[in-house]
């Protein structure tokens, strides 16, 4: 199987697992678990192709990645109830998925548009999506509002892969590299805390102030 189809793949099961185990936060049914499964798995990838122009995008040209999310939703359905720390495993499992899908979605903008800026703005999008979507449809705290870096580690891991794809490296080695920075960076978030400073509010002047 070709590296980027590998990418494609697992980028699409485990963002699945991390919609089902969302899923079973919220206690719901089988088909709960299917629904919040292939809306995280195959969101990003579909926002990525709708902005490329790919259409069909690319689960309607191959269903096989539906059938991956609902297999995955069932495996998820039977076993959760044997994972005590849900959401700490959901939070790795995104780094995961994450991870390889930042890289699929650079390498697929790459492709279709030979720019970096649009390689990585793809993959960050493609990596982050999907998450996000889960989030709101199963009414859970935002990754994008968890306060350690999040969108940083997809621009990280897109920014790897470009860079060395641009300076010739091959492409499984350049998939390496955008994986692997990719996932200490957010791995790194989850375990240590790594954040940016936030913006502080300043006290306003008052309007007898205002010249």
């Amino acid at each position: 199987m070709p590296i980027l189809e590998l990418l494609d793949y697992t980028g699409v099961a485990v963002f699945a697992a991390t919609g089902a185990l969302s899923a079973s936060r919220k206690q719901l049914d089988i088909i709960g678990f299917v629904f919040l499964a292939a809306a995280t798995g195959i969101g990003g990838g579909t926002f990525r192709d709708v902005i490329l122009g790919a259409t069909p995008v690319f689960w309607v040209v191959n269903p096989t990645y539906l059938l991956v999310c609902v297999a995955v939703a069932l495996i998820v359905f039977v076993l959760s109830h044997r994972i005590e720390s849900r959401y700490r495993l959901l939070l790795w499992l995104d780094a995961m998925g994450l991870s390889a899908y930042c890289v699929m979605g650079a390498a697929k903008g790459l492709a279709a548009t030979g720019s970096p800026t649009v390689a990585i703005t793809t993959g960050v999008l493609t990596a982050s999506f999907g998450g996000i979507l889960r989030d709101l449809l199963a009414n859970e705290p935002s990754v994008l509002l968890r306060p350690e870096v999040y969108v940083t580690a997809a621009l990280a891991g897109a920014a790897g892969f470009t860079a060395a794809m641009a300076a010739g490296a091959p492409l499984w080695a350049a998939s390496a590299i955008g994986i692997g920075t990719a996932f200490v960076v957010r791995g790194g978030a989850l375990r240590f805390g790594w954040r940016f400073p936030v913006y502080k509010p300043r006290p306003g002047r008052h309007p007898d102030d205002v010249m």
